[in-house]
Parts: structure tokens; C-alpha cells; sequence
């Protein structure tokens, strides 16, 4: 089998794995399934993957690694962090849309009693910490503090509610009984007024 082959083969596989697991989620995930989906043997899924949680897991690292490099072109553009505020909240009903949020909360799910799967994808979300470390860093040198808070907590702070959100979301919590998306809206709001007060105090 060449490198090509190889690589057409996981790709197969990967594409066919992840539409089933939006399909029925991660307990009824078979790997049988995706073989026949994929319309390869059974023995390449564990040739290239070696088990049902390390194909689980190769799709969240293909996809989280995708988010991750747009949310690094956002977050390293000029414009105000008001505004990239905004803009995640865009990529949130994408990133819904496109499955990748209950993939990633499938997973988690699936590691509360799988330190491996937890250990994994607690590995994929520190990248995601370390990038709002990062903007809370930028936002401490232009506030000029961020009160007794340290970036770190500050980054955990922004994140956390995305992952709180999209949990309700997933559930399918209305608005009107959670207004998650809005909430989320109206803190772009709020990070304006801090950086508007910032700058004409300069």
C-alpha cells in the first residue's frame, strides 16, 4: 500500500466516522459501521487508528487543530477585542452547525470515566486556553490592569462560558429559558465599554 493510498484510506475513514458520530453519538459509535460506511475492511480501521477511541479522539484533533488556527488569525488582527468577542460568537453557531461542539462535548462526556479520553482531550483544550491567555494578556497592557484577576483567570473566565453555553445549547435549552446566545452577545458589550473607557482615559 503506498503513502497515497494510506492517507486516502484515513481520510475515508475519518470522513465516514465523523458523520456517523453526529448521526448516533458516541456510545452507539461502531466501528463496524464506519468500515462498511467507508468501504474499507474492518482491519484498516485498527491498522490506522488501532481502536474506536482513538478514531473518536483523531477526529476531534483534526477539527479542534482546524478552529484552532482561525481563532488565531481573529485574535492576532488589530481589531478590537470587542470585536473578536463578536466574531467568536459567529464562529459558535459554525462551529455548531458543523458538529464539531458535539463531537468535543461527546468526548468529554466519554472522559469522565476514561482518564486516556480525558487526559486527550484535555490536551486539545489547552490550546484554546493558552489563545485567551494570550488576548487577556493584550487586554491587560491596553486596560492597564485587569483588577485582581491574572490573565490566566481572565482566559478561563471567557472560556468557560462558551463551554457552559454550548452544553445547554446541546441539550436543547431554549433561549427563552436559558438565554445563553445573548448572554454570551452582551458581554462583547461590556468588553467595548471597558476598552472605550480605556482609550479615552489615554
Amino acid at each position: 500500500m503506498t503513502q497515497t493510498t494510506r492517507t486516502d484510506t484515513a481520510g475515508s475513514i475519518l470522513a465516514a466516522a465523523k458523520e456517523t458520530l453526529l448521526e448516533v453519538g458516541y456510545a452507539r459509535f461502531s466501528t463496524r459501521i464506519i468500515a462498511e460506511r467507508a468501504g474499507v475492511p474492518l482491519s484498516q480501521i485498527h491498522y490506522h487508528f488501532g481502536s474506536k477511541q482513538k478514531l473518536v479522539l483523531a477526529i476531534l484533533a483534526e477539527e479542534n487543530q482546524r478552529l484552532l488556527d482561525r481563532q488565531e488569525r481573529l485574535f492576532e488582527s488589530q481589531i478590537p477585542i470587542w470585536m473578536q468577542w463578536e466574531r467568536a460568537c459567529d464562529f459558535l453557531e459554525e462551529d455548531l452547525a458543523s458538529g464539531y461542539v458535539r463531537v468535543l462535548h461527546e468526548m468529554i462526556a466519554a472522559g469522565w470515566s476514561d482518564p486516556e479520553i480525558a487526559g486527550a482531550v484535555w490536551e486539545q483544550l489547552k490550546g484554546w486556553q493558552r489563545i485567551l491567555s494570550s488576548v487577556a494578556e493584550r487586554a491587560e497592557h491596553q486596560l492597564g490592569g485587569l483588577g485582581p484577576f491574572t490573565a490566566a483567570e481572565v482566559g478561563a473566565l471567557a472560556g468557560l462560558p462558551f463551554i457552559g453555553a454550548e452544553a445547554y445549547i446541546l441539550l436543547g435549552v431554549s433561549e427563552s429559558d436559558i438565554p445563553a446566545r445573548s448572554a454570551l452577545w452582551k458581554v462583547g458589550q461590556v468588553i467595548r465599554a471597558l476598552e472605550e473607557g480605556a482609550r479615552d482615559e489615554s
